[in-house]
């Protein structure tokens, strides 16, 4: 079984290492943030918090940083800081591991609204296709130091299992760890029989289990080998997200990565104000206002819709540009491929097998050898792929192809012409 080639569900083909096996995951090397983190009212009345913060923010620390920094001068902080939904995003350059990517961000997408300058809407492109992986996502229940519980679908996509780590196992005298191999073990969690079932879940009840996701995305202009990650915890920004991705996949084959269209269009992220339902204590359904994260697609949508078309065009377009090379004008055939008048050698021998571009001399000759009326050859020609055929070196081009699938069986050809022409007349 060495070297066995395995698909990995939800991913392209992988191959086991000894490292692992499982599906790629994209490298971050930066975080912007979707909103700020300020003083919890208590800790605002302390003057010494307030100090800490205000010089944090204006050395431009991780809020992390500055959190851990205020319950270390003051530990009867538990919890300092709260978020803060604001309309700009946060970049600052201790959340990159190359802090000059966050002045890079700023000074190429950040605008001035009289708040200085901040970021409010940026272009993002996505490394991969499947959106499982731009933008991943989980219930996690955090303890502290590590994550305690978290959700994971099986193989199949269906089931939601509750995961845990694994206890870490002891040797025979039960006084050892046994040293592990490629890091702690992951099992279903036992007391509640490994099922993710959020409303009978205590912890997310009292709301120490949350969703959480993050967006992966390269911004264009910006030098950095590994993507950049937009963490969120709004259900209302990855399900308007996963629309987004799954409309622009339609119209694009399944295609979400890269730029979305000749003229180099992205996504853009940005954030919009929104009034959004909400639950309160008694049960009641109010209505909040809040900015939500919202990808956008400004894009032109027929062009998505002419995508298909890019390969036939690029093909032609290439075959143009040889004949300018070779200083053949447009739409003419090059001398040598045209047949010598007198030459009594079948279509097979005068002609190359695949000219670049097939005259319609010869593209008639290999019919007429094929034993196919060459009358109703055009005509078949015509109704598949346009009167413009003729003279479109393209489109002789697929015809001879055509021909040449059928090489070897010229008596099927012959039927499936007859089988389209009479069908047309049927129809008239």
């Amino acid at each position: 079984m060495a070297n066995t080639i395995v698909t990995v569900q939800g991913g392209s083909v992988a191959q086991p290492t000894l490292l692992g096996q499982g599906p790629a995951r994209i490298p971050t090397g930066g975080k912007i943030r979707p909103g700020i983190m300020v003083l919890t009212k208590r800790a605002a009345e302390m003057p010494k918090a307030k100090e800490i913060y205000r010089q944090g923010v204006a050395d431009g620390h991780s809020f992390e940083q500055i959190e851990r920094t205020l319950k270390e001068a003051l530990p009867q902080l538990k919890s300092p800081l709260v978020p803060r939904n604001v309309p700009w995003f946060t970049v600052r350059a201790q959340d990159f591991s190359n802090p000059e990517v966050a002045q890079q961000i700023l000074d190429a997408y950040g605008e001035e609204r009289g708040q200085g300058r901040r970021l409010y809407r940026f272009p993002v492109v996505f490394p991969a296709d499947h959106w499982q992986s731009v933008m991943p996502h989980e219930l996690a229940a955090w303890g502290t130091h590590e994550k305690r519980f978290w959700s994971q679908y099986s193989a199949d996509g269906v089931t939601r299992h509750c995961m845990c780590h694994a206890p870490v196992p002891m040797d025979h005298t039960g006084r050892r760890t046994i040293r592990i191999f490629g890091g702690r073990k992951t099992m279903l969690r036992e007391d509640n029989g490994g099922v993710c079932d959020p409303e009978s879940c205590p912890e997310y009840q009292a709301r120490q289990c949350n969703l959480t996701g993050r967006f992966l995305f390269f911004i264009p202009g910006i030098r950095t080998i590994s993507a950049l990650e937009l963490p969120t915890t709004s259900f209302y920004a990855m399900s308007n997200a996963i629309q987004r991705f799954q409309a622009i996949g339609h119209m694009r084959g399944g295609r979400i990565s890269g730029f979305l269209g000749r003229a180099r269009e992205t996504f853009y992220l940005t954030k919009v104000l929104r009034e959004v339902p909400h639950i309160d204590e008694n049960g009641r359904a109010v209505r909040v206002p809040q900015w939500i994260i919202e990808l956008e697609a400004p894009i032109d949508v027929t062009a998505l819709l002419r995508d298909g078309e890019d390969t036939e065009t690029a093909i032609m377009q290439a075959s143009l540009a040889e004949q300018v090379l070779e200083g053949v004008p447009a739409g003419h055939s090059a001398a040598v491929d045209k047949p010598v008048e007198g030459d009594v050698k079948s279509v097979e021998e005068s002609a190359p097998m695949r000219p670049g571009h097939p005259t319609l001399e010869q593209l008639l000759g290999r019919a007429e050898a094929m034993g196919l009326d060459t009358g109703r050859f055009q005509q078949y020609a015509d109704r598949r792929w346009g009167r413009g055929w003729k003279i479109n070196p393209h489109g002789r081009g697929r015809a001879w192809d055509e021909m040449e699938r059928y090489a070897a069986d010229p008596e099927g050809y012959a039927d499936k012409i007859d089988c389209a022409l009479g069908a047309v007349a049927g129809r008239v």
